[in-house]
């Protein structure tokens, strides 16, 4: 598999040279010779996507080829951004002598880039040569096994599903529908096939289905291959038939019968489903089923699937983990308590697996096959993760988890290994790593959707494939807040992390800094002193709240590749600030920088402005944080600003409009009439990119009667929030009350609002758009006779929090009925 980083980067870099060519024009010819070599690269990786056995030669070219790629995207990453200094500060002589000494370094670096790609490319391609087309080909056909499953199973051998085979056979059994279609759908090795076998052969089934009909899809579908497969098991048949006269048969064989059809394995639909389930017989008074096993859920929604029909097993817990790893180790639990001395070895290695059958049928078979002896047990309990890792077949639990792994897209397997670097175990933040992937140019906008809505999107697609579970998420339309990764998924990542040189680990799977690490999840048990020296690292991100010593950081000041910088679960409370802030203000390719709850934060400084890269700014809880200086409007690129919760910031700087690219912003504080250098409300209407919105209102703050239409300026705008918590004066919410919300406003927050009444705006004719509403602290009283809209106009609110509303005298009956998709 190639590397999905190369994959990215090398894209990114060829997208990025289109567009700004422009903008390089004095390096204009190198830059068209690197994009020349880049589209080669690009098609080499393509080639070496296909080849299963590495040799050498292709370790070496795509260790070569990611060095190179980072480093072009560095000299790319200065170039734009020295020429967008030279744009925005002064109209430079390009005869000075720094910018002299600039174009003579970034010629001598693109030239030297350009020249080792050159001789790359000579070698590559005698290489390829060597190799011949049929020799890639011959490879291919070496891996595209597939994986096959039968109806047939040992019954000793299964434990703990009972659950939830009765819960599906309690959905098929009746006869209300003509065709019942039933998904189960988890991670690889969860049991989904071993659940399946078990509802297929119970006698209950048995009785109700004339026809029962077993499919082994598996990751490449052969529509003709399959309806032979049925024709087969019906008894037909299917000597010299075509493509076009199997459907019918299979039609006419199951026609007037109650039949059961399982589907297992299934990657990917593309038409074939459709078409073969437009030929299966659907009569009144029949009534058959359809089971599906996947480890997608989009899948199984694809080919109808209702959500409320989808069941995703659970792992085991712990005392049936021991019974399996019993019944297989051993010949059943009675045996392994007459073996003691093994016993509480083998309830190690059984919680090593984490409930998940098949790692412990993987490790059960390997110590049924060994002797039973203390130090061989003890050998496999301590090298548990590197035995699992080199069993070899399509049955072993990492090349189960592989599979999943390799049918991800290029932009999903970028994201998926950046779980490598969290400890295991950790409840990790979705904003966090969000922000990451934005950050690192993992996700990047396109059409009306911004990078975060797309990384968020990301997100849910690695969740609904089963290789992240959500830990806490909204109800009403699934946004995930926290999710977690299954210890050996967690494995499989480092794994790849560690061929692809995402990031460094030890042999134990534990990171190691070097100068070669690119990202780095600091728990503070590092030794980061090779970092003191020419360090390419990418993303650096705090992992927990201990304390950390100063030594333990100062390393870090010699870092310049720096994209991420992530200190949010740490207070840095034994760091000197003057001195991080120093250090930061000279990361010149700094992209997302998140200072969350950090305490001795009073003032960033004015020097932050020069950080032209910077796109994501957030400095949530920093409770002493006082005032941005002026040059935070120099940041044109920035999307996100996040100061909330941050009590002593009475205002934003003026100019904060020019932000042109600004999509969220939370924590805006409408200034008093004396803060003369603050932004007012009204500068907010040239944020025309603004989705996100978060007002705060104090006693203190003003708002003229001509900044009250600032909102509808805002087309794009998705959430809003309004914070007056510590606010009294009545001018303030009759203004409130003449605000006017953009009509698209999907989610809305309103907080220690004093009014008595609801805002005359707050109505489904002019939020027709809300989902979500939020009323919380306050003393509301009675919601506005708009709130109710009218005969034929209904919220599309489907999640509502009414929240310490201790006055409140509103019917529940009344909201159900105005609201009636909660």
């Amino acid at each position: 598999m190639a590397d999905a980083i190369i994959q990215v980067v090398a894209g990114k870099l060829i997208d990025a040279l289109k567009e700004h060519s422009g903008r390089v024009l004095e390096f204009r010819s190198q830059f068209v010779e690197l994009k020349t070599q880049l589209d080669f690269m690009k098609s080499f990786l393509a080639d070496a996507n296909k080849l299963k056995r590495k040799e050498e030669t292709v370790k070496t070219t795509l260790s070569m080829i990611r060095e190179l790629t980072y480093d072009a995207e560095d000299i790319l990453t200065d170039c734009l951004l020295r020429a967008e200094f030279r744009d925005h500060v002064f109209r430079c002589n390009h005869f000075l002598p720094r910018e002299m000494i600039f174009q003579h370094r970034t010629s001598k670096r693109l030239k030297d880039i350009n020249g080792r790609i050159e001789k790359m490319h000579k070698v590559l391609k005698t290489y390829l040569k060597a190799i011949g087309q049929q020799g890639v080909h011959d490879d291919v056909s070496s891996v595209v096994h597939r994986r096959w499953t039968s109806p047939a199973f040992d019954e000793s051998s299964i434990v703990g599903l009972a659950e939830d085979t009765m819960k599906i056979i309690g959905w098929i059994l009746p006869t209300k529908k003509q065709l019942h279609q039933v998904g189960i759908v988890g991670m690889g090795g969860l049991g989904k096939t071993t659940i399946t076998q078990k509802i297929f052969n119970n006698h209950a089934i048995l009785e109700r289905f004339e026809e029962r009909i077993w499919v082994s899809i598996s990751q490449t579908v052969n529509e003709e291959e399959t309806m032979k497969t049925m024709l087969k098991q019906l008894g037909e048949d299917t000597y010299g038939l075509d493509m076009g006269q199997m459907l019918p048969k299979i039609k006419q064989a199951l026609e007037g019968k109650d039949y059961l059809i399982v589907m297992d394995d299934v990657w990917s639909v593309h038409g074939w489903w459709e078409r073969l389930l437009a030929g299966l017989p659907k009569r009144e008074g029949q009534s058959s089923a359809v089971i599906i096993t996947t480890r997608k859920e989009s899948v199984a929604i694809e080919m109808g699937v209702e959500k409320a029909r989808i069941h995703q097993p659970r792992v085991l817990n712990e005392e049936e983990s021991w019974a399996l790893f019993c019944r297989i180790a051993f010949s059943s639990e009675k045996e392994a308590k007459q073996h003691y001395e093994l016993e509480e070895l083998g309830k190690d290695i059984v919680k090593k697996c984490c409930g998940l059958p098949l790692a412990i049928k993987t490790v059960g078979g390997l110590l049924k096959s060994k002797t039973l002896s203390t130090d061989v047990w003890r050998r496999i309990h301590n090298n548990f993760h590197d035995e699992l890792a080199t069993r070899e077949g399509e049955s072993s639990v990492m090349a189960s988890l592989q599979l999943s792994y390799d049918e991800l897209p290029t932009r999903l397997k970028q994201c998926l290994l950046c779980f490598s670097i969290y400890p295991e175990d950790s409840v990790i933040s979705a904003e966090q790593l969000v922000h990451w992937w934005v950050g690192e140019g993992f996700v990047q906008g396109k059409d009306t959707r911004t990078a975060i809505e797309l990384a968020f999107d990301y997100l849910s697609e690695l969740i609904s494939r089963c290789l992240v579970e959500v830990v806490k998420q909204r109800g009403f339309d699934g946004r995930v807040y926290t999710c977690k990764m299954h210890d050996l998924v967690r494995d499989l990542t480092i794994k790849i992390a560690r061929e692809e040189s995402f990031c460094s680990f030890d042999e134990h799977g534990k990171q190691r800094p070097s100068i070669q690490s690119r990202r780095l999840g600091f728990t503070g048990e590092e030794d980061v002193k090779s970092l003191n020296k020419k360090s390419k690292l990418r993303a650096f991100l705090m992992m927990n709240s201990s304390p950390v010593s100063p030594d333990k950081t100062i390393p870090l000041f010699r870092v310049r590749s720096l994209r991420v910088l992530d200190f949010s679960l740490n207070k840095l409370e034994n760091i000197p600030i003057h001195k991080l802030l120093h250090w930061i203000i000279s990361l010149q390719r700094l992209s997302y920088l998140n200072l969350r709850g950090v305490a001795s934060l009073k003032e960033l400084p004015q020097l932050i402005g020069e950080l032209r890269s910077l796109q994501l700014l957030v400095l949530n809880g920093c409770n002493n944080l006082r005032k941005l200086p002026s040059s935070i409007t120099n940041l044109q690129k920035l999307n996100v600003l996040d100061l909330g919760y941050c009590p002593m910031m009475r205002y934003l700087p003026q100019g904060l409009g020019r932000l042109s690219n600004l999509q969220e912003l939370s924590g805006f504080t409408v200034p008093s009439e004396a803060d003369r250098n603050g932004c007012r409300l009204g500068e907010l209407q040239w944020l025309s990119k603004l989705k996100v919105l978060r007002v705060n209102i104090n006693e203190e703050s003003d708002i003229a009667e001509e900044e009250l239409t600032v909102l509808s300026h805002l087309k794009q705008l998705k959430v809003l929030s309004i914070n007056t918590e510590g606010c009294e004066k009545e001018e303030i919410f009759r203004k409130l009350d003449g605000l006017s919300p953009p009509p698209h406003l999907e989610e809305l927050y309103l907080r220690y609002y004093r009014g008595v009444t609801t805002p005359m705006w707050m109505n489904p004719k002019s939020l027709r758009d809300l989902h979500y509403l939020c009323i919380e602290n306050g003393d509301l009283q009675f919601v506005h006779p708009s709130f109710e809209g009218g005969k034929t106009i209904t919220w599309k609110v489907e999640g509502l929090c009414l929240k310490f509303l201790a006055r409140l005298q509103v019917e529940w009956d009344l909201v159900q009925s105005v609201m009636p998709r909660i």
